[in-house]
């Protein structure tokens, strides 16, 4: 049997990529504050399980909860695959450093980078001790790779994940345990992330204006189409590149 985890469910690429994995027959238990509806309804509608858990991805004693949770699910269950979507993340706070306080700041990490490497630590261990494979896949940015200013704690926290990944991915190949993680840049998409990039100052994010052409110049991609490349990427095992950074850029 093949399942997923799916982080971020409520709006955006989390409810895409949680969607398309639900039509192809892969049950689903999404993380987010909030449940959602409407994959509820495609669940029903396909016949597939979905499981929602609220957890607030900030709290890491509630992210060991849930994960603890899903894990008690995962031992009732003849499971073959685990696929993992480490896709939740804070944007905010977008500003200078210098005035960013430090509640704005851990919370950004928690969830940002805290979050997604306990995630992929705890079920990597299960799917060893259990022997199932895990494919795990934490969602990345292009800011990774450069300053953006007045997005310093984005930007850190997104380079940490790179090399988190490559990281992983190497102790995975070394130890050939089969299991394989790697990260996946969407790009720019039409989601409430580039809703509340547009709405900065101009003082606290100096790209604003570029941004906002992006959205005039429709140059902002459907999650539905973004999430399709990871979902290809993602079920396509054998052919996963353990700790490669993949670009939705180069399928599109």
């Amino acid at each position: 049997m093949r399942l997923a985890i799916v982080t971020g469910t409520s709006r955006g690429l989390g409810e895409a990529t949680a969607q398309l994995l639900l039509e192809s027959n892969i049950h689903v238990f999404g993380i987010s504050r909030s449940p959602n509806k409407h994959l509820e309804t495609v669940a029903d509608e396909h016949k597939i399980p979905y499981t929602h858990y609220s957890c607030d991805l900030s709290h890491i004693q509630a992210v060991e909860k849930t994960c603890k949770a899903i894990s008690e699910r995962l031992n009732e269950t003849d499971i073959e695959t685990l696929y993992l979507i480490n896709n939740a993340a804070a944007l905010e706070p977008i500003d200078k450093s210098i005035n960013i306080n430090r509640e704005d700041l851990v919370h950004h990490i928690h969830v940002n980078t805290v979050a997604p490497m306990l995630m992929t630590n705890y079920f990597l261990k299960q799917a060893t001790e259990q022997n199932f494979h895990l494919y795990a896949v934490t969602v990345t940015s292009g800011a990774a790779t450069r300053p953006v200013y007045g997005w310093s704690a984005y930007c850190s926290t997104k380079a940490s994940i790179n090399m988190y990944t490559k990281t992983v991915a190497l102790e995975q190949s070394e130890l050939k345990t089969g299991h394989k993680v790697f990260a996946f840049s969407p790009g720019i998409m039409d989601t409430a992330m580039q809703e509340t990039i547009r709405s900065s100052s101009r003082e606290a994010f100096i790209e604003v204006d570029t941004f906002k052409q992006y959205k005039e110049d429709h140059q902002l991609k459907n999650p539905r189409h973004i999430g399709s490349i990871l979902v290809d990427i993602l079920t396509d095992e054998t052919n996963i590149e353990n700790g490669k950074i993949y670009n939705a850029s180069h399928y599109i």
